[in-house]
């Protein structure tokens, strides 16, 4: 994709797509990830052909397959594999007659052949001659996949296809949907709302906010080096906290940190992520730890599961309290008024000037 606008209504002051340039690579998984309404299944639309572009231009494999006001090819003639989030299967055709559907350019053998050896990898070969309404959610989405990929398309696109399954569920299907598209190596869009989803999936994701792509990378680059504070905010819970730069530090309540960079008297926020927050009770923390502590203490203290969530009052050099939430690894309960010691991870830690922090 190059420079694409789009907007809908002739409202060309209100674009829902702003000037995006993106691609996708053969064997590439990438995510375009963001809030409702950012643009990104506008987006995708317009990869299939659903959508004429407006500016812009559109090539795939080399082949221009829509330009602003000069070409549009039909949806079924890019060689593209649609995947939604219902699954849209033909009621009156068995699981095997769907996944044949498209491949009628196919011998008749090898037609039954592929569709089958598609089952066969989503786990789906046994149920070949039932039809959808037998079938449960999940089981019709892996059919709907197996489909979209029997015709071996060059993109597959995917429009939240997990969203409607079950929090169990999604988990395996996610599972079995990256391998099968590791597996045939076709280049894959997927978008999604959730974070987390698009850190398993892609091996690059492009966020976006408002119809433009805020930062593209590895799932990595963007959790460990965010460019700006919605990125920070996207994956997950922060504290926030402000402060002013001095001499390439800022004083916070839960220690200093590096602002190297920025000119002293900056004003900044700083934006600590809850994992961040190592959280040590008194009777855990060395003796030398104690004087820095503060009077740090807990609020209380939840388990989440696989983690703690802890909310504590932190004491600053200035006597001020600040609340803020530690995320500790297993159960890691403490009653609430426990004096802590505080540490920073401060990989986990990032500084913004405050007029980038929108």
């Amino acid at each position: 994709m190059r420079n694409i606008r789009h907007s809908y209504d002739g409202d060309s002051d209100h674009s829902a797509v702003e000037h995006v340039d993106l691609e996708v690579y053969q064997g590439e998984v990438v995510c375009l990830l963001g809030p409702s309404g950012c643009g990104k299944t506008t987006l995708l639309r317009i990869v299939a052909g659903l959508e004429r572009v407006q500016q812009g231009s559109v090539t795939l494999n080399g082949k221009v397959v829509g330009q602003a006001g000069m070409r549009h090819l039909p949806p079924e003639k890019r060689n593209v594999g649609l995947a939604f989030q219902e699954s849209a299967l033909f009621p009156h055709l068995s699981v095997l007659e769907n996944v044949v559907f498209g491949l009628e350019s196919l011998p008749a053998r090898e037609r039954k052949q592929r569709a089958m050896s598609l089952l066969e990898q989503l786990g789906m070969e046994r149920f070949a001659q039932e039809y959808p309404h037998t079938l449960s959610g999940g089981q019709q989405q892996r059919v709907a996949l197996a489909r979209a990929l029997a015709p071996s398309p060059q993109l597959m696109l995917l429009d939240e296809p997990f969203s409607s399954l079950d929090a169990r569920l999604r988990d395996q299907i996610r599972d079995d949907t990256l391998h099968v598209l590791k597996d045939v190596g076709a280049g894959a869009l997927l978008v999604t709302h959730d974070p987390e989803e698009a850190m398993f999936m892609a091996d690059r994701i492009a966020l976006m906010r408002e119809g433009r792509i805020v930062q593209i990378g590895t799932p990595q680059e963007l959790y460990c080096t965010p460019n700006d504070p919605f990125v920070v905010r996207f994956f997950g819970e922060v504290n926030e906290l402000s402060g002013v730069v001095w001499q390439g530090r800022v004083i916070t309540p839960v220690g200093e940190v590096d602002a190297r960079g920025l000119e002293d008297g900056t004003l900044v926020r700083v934006m600590v992520r809850p994992e961040a927050l190592c959280v040590k009770t008194l009777d855990q923390a060395p003796a030398s730890d104690h004087a820095d502590e503060r009077n740090s203490h807990v609020l209380m203290a939840r388990l989440l599961g696989r983690t703690s969530l802890v909310h504590i009052c932190a004491h600053g050099d200035d006597g001020d309290e600040t609340h803020m939430h530690a995320r500790v690894p297993g159960v890691f309960l403490p009653c609430e008024g426990q004096p802590i010691s505080l540490d920073l991870d401060c990989s986990q830690v990032f500084v913004f000037p405050v007029e980038e922090s929108s």
